[in-house]
């Protein structure tokens, strides 16, 4: 296992700085973020002068250099609040800018990692189309080559932060699949880039304040120098590597946002009455809080280990997706306890539960859906077995 850049101690600052950050200036501001469809720019600037823009990013780039053990702690936090916070910067923690510090140049990292940490540069992930989701294998987007540059024609939907976006990490396809080669790779195409759009926010049940949006390339020519790690072939490994570290960080994720949901609960039922009695007295109004919080627990403790074995290289492909499955469905099981707890205050628009119960809806689909994950986790454990009887 390699040994973090951020010490156990100086972690702890991190992490303690991060929580009094959600629950004392974030929390009491999540009807704002809702009601405004957007992060108020004070919360941006206070975000980005903590570093969370780069937390994950190395720190010869200006990042924190938190590994994912540290990731999923700081993910936790980050998931008692609205999720809006959390994707600000997420995407250049995460699946954007992992591509470029596990495949890009030495001139690529140069030239956009720090601008990444620092927030100056918000950076989306490029890759889901209508026919191209959680199976990257099926996108359509396709980049030619052509002299000294290349020429990418296509369309990408659900895209997030590609309003805010200064650059996309874009996945084409250069050339016909053959065997393992997929014929995916991955460009750094600037957003101001000529044949570059993107279209009007995304509508969504929940997560407000999270913009996503479809972006269409329309003949965008990029140097050569644009293409990640100098090689076609990087494409495919650079998603899959990526995704598999986000589904961590996910799952992680929908543990803050369960943690949240059951304390809201447990407050809620301690002092809410009927009959003159607190209904967290009645037996199946415990019932429901016991299974809430044996959840969260086994969530919990369920990230800490696949992160764990992701760090060590004992386990990237399986455990983060059993993570993912796990912690998702949990969560969702979760908020809907939650809002029963709750009776009819549970579905009236600024509760949080309310909200909670709509924004974990969309963790079961994006970085994989469930049941790509049970495929991934099912088909994984069978190869095992059939390689071992050889």
């Amino acid at each position: 296992m390699t040994t973090p850049e951020v010490g156990a101690e100086d972690f702890r600052d991190i992490l303690g700085q991060t929580r009094d950050f959600v629950r004392r200036e974030v929390v009491p501001r999540e009807q704002e973020i809702a009601d405004g469809d957007a992060v108020p720019d004070d919360l941006r600037r206070k975000a980005a002068d903590m570093g969370l823009f780069g937390y994950a990013i190395p720190q010869q780039w200006g990042g924190l250099g938190l590994d994912l053990t540290q990731d999923v702690e700081m993910a936790m936090e980050l998931g008692y609040t609205s999720l809006a916070l959390r994707s600000m910067f997420g995407t250049n923690n995460g699946i954007a800018g992992q591509v470029l510090v596990g495949f890009g140049t030495d001139e690529q990292r140069e030239r956009w990692l720090e601008k990444i940490a620092s927030g100056e540069v918000v950076a989306s992930f490029a890759l889901t189309e209508p026919e191209a989701g959680s199976n990257p294998a099926g996108l359509k987007t396709r980049a030619v080559r052509d002299g000294e540059r290349w020429v990418i024609d296509g369309g990408k939907r659900f895209i997030t932060n590609a309003p805010l976006a200064n650059l996309f990490v874009v996945f084409a396809r250069t050339r016909q699949a053959s065997g393992r080669d997929t014929g995916i790779a991955v460009f750094l195409v600037p957003a101001d880039t000529p044949g570059v759009t993107v279209g009007p926010k995304d509508r969504k049940m929940g997560q407000e304040g999270a913009w996503t949006s479809e972006v269409s390339f329309d003949g965008v020519e990029v140097p050569a120098s644009a293409l990640v790690g100098g090689s076609e072939e990087d494409g495919y490994r650079a998603a899959m590597t990526s995704l598999a570290r986000g589904r961590v960080h996910i799952a992680a994720l929908a543990v803050g946002s369960a943690q949240r949901a059951l304390d809201e609960s447990v407050a809620f039922a301690a002092v809410t009455e009927q009959g003159g009695t607190p209904i967290g007295e009645f037996q199946l109004v415990q019932a429901m809080l016991a299974d809430m919080q044996a959840g969260v627990m086994a969530g919990r403790s369920m990230v800490r280990d696949v992160a764990a074995r992701y760090v060590s290289g004992e386990d990237r492909r399986i455990g983060p997706s059993a993570a993912k499955l796990f912690c998702t469905e949990m969560a969702g099981r979760v908020a809907d306890l939650a809002v029963q707890v709750h009776g009819g205050t549970g579905y009236m628009r600024g509760v949080a539960v309310e909200r909670i119960y709509r924004d974990v809806r969309l963790l079961r689909l994006y970085e994989g859906t469930s049941e790509i994950q049970r495929l991934i986790v099912g088909g994984g454990l069978v190869r095992s077995a059939q390689r071992a009887a050889r």
